[in-house]
């Protein structure tokens, strides 16, 4: 693929990283692709080879030197990146993070006001407007039991949402998109519901669907941490006491009205930590994708990332 050279050296003036899925499906993607030859001899453009390859690439480019690295996919493939460049000393003090959405979703995008085609990401990246976000941060548990530290962009949780997860066909991804995310919610409200126990300000409460954001949006433009913003240093905390198909229709209608708030079956809170236990083997997401379990600490720095936006 033209522009692609995993193994080339770093050039002097070559500036821009790109970390790139080749394996991304859809038409933005394929109009990443068609515009390779267009990015010019400033760009340097890597393909991952599977899961977690981007974190690595990100840190190499970091540790090389790049002022910003771009990351070319879904909010994966952001968090990918994001983390390499966590990692890598100095590396979010020196580095840029760019996106270019070629997800389904592309939750951060659409926080950020990124746009989604090809043209009008890149001329985001050129103009080079740097804006300073909160960073959060989770402590968890891994496959192992060993603590790991790892960074999110927007949204971390457990319960209900992260067990979806656990049941997504990707193949049924890869065809329907977030509808597949439908169907695997719907496997998991079959019982038993363990619920998960959250601590944050003193208090605490038992819930079997929980959901931690730096932003405002979850799973597209849906508001379920309403009053959230990037830089106040603070975590939006929603979580449902009672899962029922009668209390998530209930809160879908809410959260679809932008009329969330706390009521006798739904908490809605801002916070600077949260922790999250749970009696029985349960998964934590982090930005959609599944990295660990319970127990896990979240927390935020504040205005500690630059990213790129309009």
């Amino acid at each position: 693929m033209a522009g692609i050279s995993p193994e080339a050296p770093h050039r002097p003036g070559v500036v821009i990283g790109i970390i790139f899925n080749p394996t991304a499906r859809g038409d933005k993607a394929r109009q990443f692709r068609a515009h390779l030859a267009e990015l010019g001899p400033d760009v340097r453009v890597l393909p991952t080879a599977g899961p977690g390859h981007a974190r690595t690439l990100a840190a190499t480019l970091a540790a090389e030197g790049f002022a910003t690295i771009t990351a070319a996919g879904g909010d994966g493939t952001v968090n990918e990146v994001l983390n390499g460049l966590a990692e890598t000393p100095g590396g979010l003090e020196r580095c840029r993070l760019a996106v270019i959405p070629l997800g389904t979703v592309n939750v951060f995008a659409k926080e950020t006001g990124i746009p989604t085609g090809f043209h009008r990401a890149w001329s985001v990246i050129q103009a080079g407007r740097e804006r300073l976000i909160d960073l959060p941060q989770a402590e968890f548990s891994d496959a192992d039991g060993n603590l790991e530290t790892r960074y999110f962009i927007l949204m971390a949780g457990a319960g209900l949402g992260a067990r979806a997860i656990e049941r997504v066909d990707w193949e049924l991804k890869k065809r329907f998109g977030p509808l597949a995310y439908v169907w695997a919610g719907c496997q998991a409200m079959r019982p038993p519901h363990p619920k998960v126990t959250v601590e944050f300000d003193g208090t605490r409460h038992r819930a079997p669907l929980i959901e931690v954001g730096a932003g405002r949006f979850f799973g597209g433009r849906f508001v379920l941490f309403p009053g959230a913003h990037l830089e106040d240093g603070q975590l939006g905390v929603t979580l449902l006491t009672k899962l029922t198909w009668l209390s998530l229709i209930r809160l879908g209608c809410r959260v679809v009205l932008r009329q969330l708030r706390t009521n006798s079956e739904t908490v809605v809170r801002r916070t600077q930590l949260v922790k999250l236990s749970c009696p029985t083997p349960m998964p934590l997401h982090l930005d959609g994708d599944l990295v660990g379990h319970l127990p896990a600490t979240l927390t935020i720095r504040q205005r500690a990332l630059r990213v790129l936006v309009p």
